[in-house]
């Protein structure tokens, strides 16, 4: 019998003592009977195989003896034979861990969960076990006291739900929004935790669905909110928001949860202006690299230059502008980009303030001809 039959690593198998079973993960699934026989295994793939401990003892001892060449009918092993479907224990999906004296710290977790809920455990960082649960869907770290999350949370490609409610986050890194997570991520839960802001590259994790915000130290949203085409539920409820991004005009939610947040009272007749009329040479070669969409990166340019790129501004004619701009805020009705709309104070309203930007004083003239007009 070759070798390349059996393929039997020793990282399987542990020691037990003679009454207690052991599991192994192997596919096609076995029960050992009586009869001396033996047949050629596949165990290419994961699937529980359960079996008394002494006859898999013997099992055992017959593959190293045909490893060593001993003629298959002189093995002492006993017969295989299909099991039962009672007899199969399924891969387990799921393990939800609601308190520190159940969590594991000895046993790895099973590499087949799908959905892990580790919360009320008091752990001040994410488990680096868990981060090699590649078939990981959802993973529930709520109700700890986890600082910061680890890169390699990114790592877990097929991970659609991550819920971090009540921690101690502060930030949420750049590395994560640039991972797997952004094709995979469908709803992050970041409420209850210290966070001010969230980086511009956050607006990258462009398939959430759900986002989760409320109960933060948010100063402001990010600057490129609408490039979050699919979501549909947004709450920041109880932040420190004054305002919001001008790109948040452009989402279409379902769902919309601003409550308690500082609004400033927006004034359109006095805005800040940081126009440098003539332009300066540096301004007018970044507004005609966004308007006409040339190419651009790190090989061309050098690093500050393509960041002031990602985060230009954008007229109200359409036009990009950097660093020379007037700025003001005004009104807009939330169902503009929400079908329902949680009121943002306890006086019944749905309006919050937002920020415009103009790229000349042509633009906010004709603004606020139109503003002025509207107001009578």
């Amino acid at each position: 019998m070759s070798t390349s039959s059996l393929p039997l690593h020793s990282d399987c198998c542990r020691t037990l003592s003679p009454s207690a079973p052991l599991c192994l993960f192997y596919r096609p699934v076995f029960v050992l009977q009586t009869t001396p026989c033996l047949g050629v295994l596949n165990f290419a793939h994961g699937f529980l195989f359960v079996a008394n401990a002494s006859h898999l003892k013997n099992f055992l001892s017959a593959v190293r003896l045909a490893h060593r060449g001993t003629d298959v009918e002189a093995l002492p092993i006993a017969a295989l034979v299909p099991a039962k479907t009672s007899e199969i224990e399924k891969p387990k999906t799921k393990m939800i861990i609601t308190s520190r004296k159940d969590y594991p710290l000895t046993k790895n977790f099973p590499c087949s969960l799908e959905h892990l809920q580790a919360s009320y455990c008091k752990l001040a960082r994410v488990d680096m076990r868990m981060l090699c649960l590649k078939k990981l869907l959802k993973l529930d770290l709520s109700h700890n006291h986890i600082k910061q999350l680890p890169a390699t949370i990114g790592d877990l490609v097929c991970l659609q739900e991550l819920h971090l409610h009540d921690n101690h986050l502060e930030s949420f890194s750049v590395a994560l929004c640039k991972s797997t997570l952004q094709k995979s991520l469908r709803l992050l839960d970041l409420s209850q935790n210290k966070i001010k802001a969230l980086p511009i590259q956050f607006c990258q994790l462009r398939e959430l669905v759900h986002l989760k915000l409320d109960d933060n130290e948010l100063i402001r949203l990010p600057f490129r909110m609408g490039q979050l085409s699919q979501l549909r539920f947004l709450s920041a409820a109880r932040n420190k928001l004054p305002f919001l991004p001008s790109d948040f005009r452009k989402l279409s939610l379902e769902n919309l949860d601003l409550f308690g947040n500082p609004f400033e009272q927006p004034n359109p007749l006095v805005p800040s202006i940081q126009l440098k009329i003539p332009l300066t040479l540096l301004e007018s070669a970044a507004r005609a690299t966004v308007n006409y969409r040339i190419p651009y990166g790190h090989h061309l340019l050098p690093s500050h230059l393509c960041e002031d790129l990602e985060v230009a501004k954008t007229c109200q004619c359409g036009n990009a502008c950097l660093t020379s701009f007037i700025q003001t805020t005004v009104t807009m009705n939330l169902h503009h980009v929400a079908h329902t709309v949680v009121l943002v104070d306890n006086m019944g309203g749905t309006e919050a303030p937002i920020i415009c930007y103009f790229c000349s004083l042509t633009c906010y003239s004709q603004f606020l001809d139109r503003y002025l007009l509207s107001s009578r």
